[in-house]
């Protein structure tokens, strides 16, 4: 993962052109979308009955990259499928700002009562 939203790219060259002070992000947070959220955040999040973005943590970054060090579960989907194409990472649980986004590898249907798991370290955001 290593798109980074209109928001975040701002707050870095203000942060290091500026002299401004970048919010901490205090927990991440991982989505799931159905469309491409873009940089701008403009994408389709996913909202079943029962869906929250999940609190997730990571590894010290070393040589620009950073690894989850945990694994992350969505609740079971509720209701009729919904087609999983992209995740992002925001710095709240709810609205909040988009920070990362990518494509999955492959997009992923979900039926009811499906859980869309991450293991422990398949989740890495790298600056190129």
């Amino acid at each position: 993962m290593s798109e980074m939203s209109d928001y975040l790219e701002n707050a870095f060259l203000n942060q290091t052109l500026n002299n401004a002070t970048a919010p901490a992000v205090v927990t991440p947070y991982l989505s799931l979308f159905s469309s491409d959220p873009l940089d701008d955040a403009s994408g389709t999040e996913c909202s079943w009955t029962g869906y929250a973005r999940q609190s997730m943590s990571f590894t010290t970054s070393t040589a620009g990259s950073s690894t989850t060090d945990a694994a992350i579960t969505f609740p079971a989907v509720v209701g009729s499928d919904v087609t999983v194409t992209h995740m992002g990472i925001f710095d709240a649980s709810t609205s909040g700002n988009l920070l990362y986004h990518t494509p999955l590898t492959s997009s992923k249907v979900l039926s009811a009562d499906d859980v869309m798991s991450f293991a422990s370290g398949s989740a890495t955001v790298t600056m190129a």
